[in-house]
């Protein structure tokens, strides 16, 4: 079964996007590419449960196992060495992407301590919007009694919009809650 939120793309907001864009092609019209989601934390560098809780909570928010993410370079400050594990990261494609971001708008969103909406600036030029959640509990795929450290994450959401205008309208429709000027 597909998902509600790309049904309800594919028949009524496609064409919204398309006249608001003024588009000749349907194969102009933007809809969304991939979601990526990513943690990193120093601790896991040194604490393997720390980075084990962590691809267990990136799992649960996805639905599909992260990929570990490992130091490029060795930082003596951080005390980080070439190759130890700093971070998790999962892309999301197809029907996943569009449960994630149904269930992201309508259930984490509300969910986000004192929230005034996302900013407009956080466009890329490509169509492309990263935002940043400070902690990890506002998914409720998360349980609070195993959660050993609150770790926030950035979220991609990329899109296959031309510019930042197309990109705005696309999100604008999906039900994107942006600050109001």
């Amino acid at each position: 079964m597909s998902p509600r939120l790309k049904n309800r793309y594919n028949s009524e907001l496609a064409t919204k996007i398309k006249k608001e864009l003024n588009l000749s092609n349907v194969n102009e019209i933007p809809t969304l590419e991939k979601i990526v989601i990513n943690i990193g934390d120093g601790k896991a560098a040194t604490d393997g449960r720390a980075l084990e809780s962590m691809v267990e909570e990136l799992a649960a928010i996805s639905g599909q196992k992260p990929i570990i993410k490992r130091a490029k370079k060795s930082i003596a400050g951080f005390k980080i060495r070439e190759g130890m594990p700093i971070g998790a990261s999962v892309t999301i494609r197809g029907d996943r992407m569009w449960e994630f971001y149904d269930r992201f708008i309508q259930v984490v969103v509300p969910r986000i301590r004192d929230f005034r909406g996302f900013s407009m600036k956080s466009f890329d030029g490509n169509g492309n919007y990263s935002l940043g959640l400070n902690e990890q509990l506002v998914f409720p795929e998360v349980e609070y009694d195993k959660v050993r450290d609150i770790r926030g994450m950035n979220i991609t959401i990329c899109t296959t919009a031309n510019d930042n205008n197309q990109g705005h309208v696309l999100l604008n429709s999906l039900g994107f809650p942006f600050r109001e000027n």
